[in-house]
C-alpha cells in the first residue's frame, strides 16, 4: 500500500483584501491601514498583495466612489512594505490607460498586473496585456461575472487572453452565483486545454467561497483569490485564514504561514470593523439573481425611493442580464416595478 501523501502542485495565494476590500468601505481605506495590513502580509507569506481601488487602477470618480487616498500613494504605501510578497493591481480596460495609469503603477513597482473585462469580452484587454507582457511585467488575464458563459466560451475567451500574452488566468465569480459543480465543470476545462495557469477569485453570497476555491484546486486551479474576514462588496469574498486552513489541511503547498495568516486576518478585523461583510436576505438574492453584490447599496436606496422590495429589483436585474457599468438600469428597473405595484411616483 502506498501511504505516501498525494503531492500536489505549489498554489499561489493571493490576498486581495486591499483592493476588493474597498468595495465595502466606499473605497475609504487610509495609507496607515495599508501599512499596517501590508505589513503584516508580508510576514505572512501571501503570494501577491493587491491594492487600489475596488474597481481598480484609475476607477476613483464620482460615478463608482472617489478613493480617500491618491492611487500613487497607495500603491508607494504598500510597495514599502513588501519584500517577497509581491504587489499586484487589479485593471479595466476603460477605467485604466496604458499611458496614465499602468506607466504609473509600473514606475511605483507593482508586480503584477491582472486584466479584467466582462466574460465574453476579452478582445478589449488585448492592448493592455500585450503592453505589459512587452515590458517584462507579469500579467494575468481576468474574466468577471464568469457564472454567465458556459464552459466553452470561457475556454475560447481565456485562449484569447493566452495568445495576448496573458500568463495566467482567473474566473471571478463576481455575483456569488456558483456552486461547486459548476467550478469544476469550468476550471477543469481551460486547466485541460491552457498552456497557463489557471486560478478562481470567489464571493461567498450563497456561502460557497470556500467549497468553490476547493473545488477549484481540486480541478487543477494553482491561484486562488481571498481577503481577510472576506472583506469584500456584499456577502464578501472567500475569507483568507478559511482558506490557508483548509489548504494547509488538504495538504496543498503554500508559501504561507498558518499563524502568522491567522494573525493579519485578525488584525485585518480590527482595522476594518464596521465594514466586515456579512449575509443577509440581499446578498443571498443576489447570488440567487447572478447580480454582482456591489450593487446593494444603489439597489437598496432605488427600493427606498420607489417604494419597492430590492430583492425584486434583484431578480429583475438578473432576468437583463445586467453587468458592472449598467447601473443606471437599477432606477429603471425600480421605477418598472412600483408602477406594476400600483405605487405612487415619488
Amino acid at each position: 500500500m502506498n501511504n505516501n501523501p498525494v503531492q500536489r502542485p505549489p498554489i499561489i495565494l493571493c490576498d486581495a483584501t486591499l483592493r476588493d476590500g474597498s468595495h465595502a468601505c466606499s473605497h475609504q481605506i487610509t495609507l496607515e491601514q495599508i501599512r499596517l495590513y501590508a505589513t503584516a502580509a508580508e510576514k505572512a507569506g501571501f503570494s501577491f498583495l493587491e491594492v487600489g481601488h475596488g474597481n481598480g487602477l484609475g476607477a476613483s470618480s464620482l460615478q463608482v466612489g472617489e478613493s480617500l487616498e491618491s492611487e500613487s500613494d497607495m500603491l508607494r504605501t504598500a510597495r514599502q512594505c513588501l519584500r517577497n510578497t509581491r504587489l499586484s493591481v487589479h485593471v479595466i480596460p476603460g477605467f485604466a490607460t496604458i499611458q496614465r495609469e499602468i506607466a504609473n503603477a509600473i514606475d511605483l513597482g507593482v508586480d503584477l498586473f491582472r486584466i479584467g473585462c466582462h466574460c465574453t469580452e476579452a478582445d478589449i484587454t488585448q492592448r493592455h496585456i500585450s503592453h505589459v507582457r512587452s515590458i517584462g511585467r507579469e500579467v494575468w488575464g481576468v474574466l468577471m461575472m464568469s457564472h454567465m458563459a458556459s464552459p466553452e466560451t470561457l475556454l475560447e475567451e481565456t485562449r484569447k487572453m493566452q495568445s495576448y500574452g496573458a500568463q495566467g488566468i482567473v474566473l471571478m465569480d463576481s455575483a456569488g452565483a456558483y456552486f461547486p459543480e459548476d467550478v469544476t465543470r469550468k476550471i477543469s476545462l481551460l486547466v485541460e486545454k491552457l498552456e497557463i495557469p489557471v486560478g478562481f477569485h470567489a464571493h461567498n453570497n450563497l456561502g460557497l467561497a470556500i467549497a468553490n476555491s476547493l473545488a477549484a484546486l481540486h480541478s487543477g486551479a494553482t491561484i486562488v483569490d481571498g481577503t481577510a474576514k472576506g472583506f469584500g462588496a456584499g456577502a464578501g469574498n472567500a475569507p483568507l485564514e478559511l482558506l490557508v486552513a483548509v489548504l494547509k489541511q488538504q495538504n496543498f503547498p503554500t508559501t504561507v504561514d498558518l499563524y502568522s495568516a491567522l494573525d493579519a486576518t485578525e488584525l485585518g478585523a480590527r482595522l476594518f470593523a464596521g465594514n466586515l461583510p456579512n449575509s443577509t436576505g440581499i446578498t443571498i438574492v443576489s447570488g440567487l439573481a447572478g447580480v454582482f453584490s456591489g450593487f446593494a447599496k444603489p439597489v437598496q436606496r432605488a427600493a427606498k425611493l420607489f417604494g419597492v422590495d430590492a430583492r425584486d429589483i434583484f431578480y429583475e436585474l438578473g432576468k437583463r442580464k445586467v453587468v458592472g457599468g449598467q447601473e443606471d438600469l437599477i432606477l429603471e428597473v425600480a421605477e418598472q416595478l412600483a408602477k406594476l405595484a400600483g405605487k405612487p411616483q415619488k
